[in-house]
């Protein structure tokens, strides 16, 4: 665990430093209230302090408030070291962001206690961090294949359909579906169908943009958003990626098996822009029934919307079979 020493006496530092490297931290030492801020705010600093409440530009009641000011980071332990023993100076250095307070000369069996109390205070904190964060990502991804879950696709995809309304924008969606899932499940098993999900969400996620989105929509159907594609190149990325399928072996306990998925896709622009998003929905879901009618392993444009011009979106379009 690293430590930081702010004390501008050079005798009382090297004293301190000794004995924390003797206790196994990892010791940064500087001479004034500045340098101390800038290192506990700085991405990898100390998250245990021991600062001096004398020092030159900052002293110590100073710092801690700096810091409790500034710090978006983890949280900074930090004991004033103090000749100052009145109940007023105690009070005043707590209130400015310090955690505890020992009085110099210091004891170092006492000193080498508060600190152990701080360590467990930042080990409770980050436990506390991780099941935060455990529980964030369970609110909003699959649990099967750790992609967006309906939820949250769903709500980017009103989020993108608002973007794509006010900047005159295109955006698509495309709906996966992998053929022939129920017979993975009955000939290999449900473990190997979930092997299957997981390889091919893998697959999805790793062949899209940074700032494109796919979520588990529901059993063996995938949600993809993709932004700023027109139809011509909507096309293009769905059959790219049913390509990538189909050229693709997936390891599972039962051993490698190939598939195909069906796609059905739509380009939303002007045509799109007085859809809801649930309306864009039912649409690519009839394209995706549609690919899955012409006999699958094929991606399959929507058409726009009765009474619109044809020439404001794409048509219905399969695209031609290529591998198997």
């Amino acid at each position: 665990m690293k430590i930081l020493i702010a004390d501008d006496d050079a005798v009382s530092r090297r004293l301190l430093e000794k004995m924390l490297e003797r206790a196994g931290y990892e010791v940064i030492s500087v001479d004034n209230g500045r340098k101390a801020v800038e290192h506990l705010l700085s991405a990898d600093g100390p998250r245990l302090a021991l600062i001096d409440w004398v020092m030159p530009e900052l002293d110590g009641p100073s710092v801690c408030h700096e810091v409790r000011k500034l710090a978006e980071k983890s949280y900074v332990y930090i004991i004033l070291l103090t000749s100052k023993e009145s109940k007023e100076n105690t009070v005043e250095g707590l209130k400015a962001g310090a955690d505890d307070y020992v009085t110099k000369p210091c004891n170092p069996e006492e000193l080498k206690a508060r600190l152990l109390a701080g360590l467990r205070i930042l080990q409770l904190e980050d436990k506390l961090i991780d099941a935060r964060e455990e529980m964030r990502f369970k609110a909003s991804h699959d649990a099967l294949t750790s992609l967006w879950n309906r939820g949250i696709i769903l709500e980017f995809l009103d989020r993108e359909l608002d973007r794509s309304r006010r900047e005159r924008s295109f955006m698509s969606l495309l709906l996966c579906d992998v053929d022939h899932f129920k017979q993975i499940n009955d000939v290999h098993g449900h473990p190997v169908g979930d092997e299957v999900l997981q390889r091919v969400a893998t697959l999805l996620r790793d062949s899209l943009r940074s700032y494109d989105a796919v979520g588990r929509y529901g059993g063996e159907e995938f949600l993809i958003l993709l932004i700023g594609c027109d139809a011509i190149r909507t096309r293009d990325r769905a059959e790219q990626l049913r390509e990538a399928v189909a050229n693709s072996v997936f390891a599972t306990a039962r051993g490698p098996l190939s598939l195909t998925v069906s796609i059905g896709a739509l380009a939303i622009g002007d045509w799109g822009s007085s859809l809801t998003g649930p309306d864009l929905l039912k649409k690519v879901d009839e394209a995706l029934y549609g690919a899955k009618a012409a006999g699958r392993n094929c991606v399959l444009l929507a058409r726009p919307p009765l009474g619109e011009p044809l020439n404001s979106g794409p048509k219905v379009e399969k695209i031609p079979l290529t591998g198997r």
